[in-house]
């Protein structure tokens, strides 16, 4: 009697796949700004998000942000916060975004990224 055949082993899983690596050229094309936190109303489609109007010295944008959970209203105006600049406009729940808020997050909160308060920064400067 000939012996069964023995099945193949099961391949191993794949490696879950990490973050994606970006060479320098990538991060250059990033017009990281400071922008100025102008106003701040409450998005009219959606709970967790702001509307904001921010001063990037040369011109003003709108920029959605979903830290209504996080700020008052009052927390973020006059506030320096970092902004991508040249991010291709969004609509998010109806309203369009010209930009992006950077900030820091965590299961149960968010930190908007300002830059040192001890240093002078002004609306429209460079981030590098």
């Amino acid at each position: 009697m000939a012996d069964a055949p023995v099945p193949a082993p099961a391949p191993a899983p794949a490696p879950a796949p990490g973050p994606v690596k970006l060479g320098i050229e990538d991060f250059k094309k990033l017009d990281l700004r400071i922008g100025k936190v102008l106003s701040v109303k409450d998005h009219t489609n959606a709970n967790k998000l702001y509307v904001l109007e921010v001063d990037l010295g040369t011109e003003k944008r709108q920029i959605v942000a979903g830290v209504k959970a996080f700020y008052k209203p009052e927390e973020l105006v006059g506030q320096n916060v970092v902004i991508i600049a040249n991010l291709a406009p969004a609509m998010l729940r109806g309203v369009e975004s010209q930009g992006m808020m950077l900030a820091v997050t965590t299961a149960d909160s968010v930190a908007v990224l300002t830059p040192d308060p001890r240093k002078t920064s002004a609306p429209g400067q460079k981030v590098s």
